[in-house]
Order: C-alpha cells, then sequence, then structure tokens
C-alpha cells in the first residue's frame, strides 16, 4: 500500500510541530531563571529525565527536519533557481 507523498509530508510536518513543542517545553524547564520567574520552584521536575526528553526530542526533530527537507527538495531547488535567476514575483 502506497502513501500519498501529500499525505506523507503532512505526518512529518504534524510530527515536526510536536517534537518541536517537546523540545521548547523541556528547554524552558531546564532554564531555572524561567521556572522561578514563572513560579514552579515548587514543582518537582526530575532533571536527568526532562534532560534525556530534551537531548531525544532534538535529535528527532534534527532527523525529521532532514526528512522534511528531502520531501521538499524539488520546490526548494525550483524556488532557489528562480531567486537567483530573479524571476520571482514579490507582489
Amino acid at each position: 500500500m502506497s502513501m500519498n507523498r501529500q499525505v506523507l509530508k503532512w505526518f512529518v510536518n504534524l510530527a515536526m510541530g510536536i517534537v518541536f513543542v517537546s523540545s521548547f517545553v523541556t528547554g524552558l524547564f531546564k532554564f531555572t531563571i524561567l521556572t522561578r520567574a514563572f513560579g514552579l520552584t515548587d514543582i518537582i521536575l526530575p532533571a536527568a529525565l526532562m534532560s534525556n526528553i530534551h537531548d531525544w526530542s532534538g535529535l528527532t526533530l534534527s532527523l525529521l527536519v532532514m526528512v522534511h527537507l528531502f520531501l521538499n527538495r524539488a520546490w526548494i531547488l525550483l524556488m532557489t533557481r528562480k531567486i537567483l535567476a530573479g524571476t520571482v514575483n514579490t507582489a
């Protein structure tokens, strides 16, 4: 069963969004200044677990970005050619 390319792109983009949020939130919790500013110092967060989640979500996001760029390589090359040739309609 073949998956439609547009559906595959949608799933990759959705996964990128979810993993980005995970990386962003865990990154915020790693900053002690921000946790103090938001009054979250009383919440017990396992720092090692947060750090692991942050690291793995960063790696996963990197891989998903590479897949995203591969799936969109034709558009990227087309737009690069248009920009370099000065034929992009900016209006």
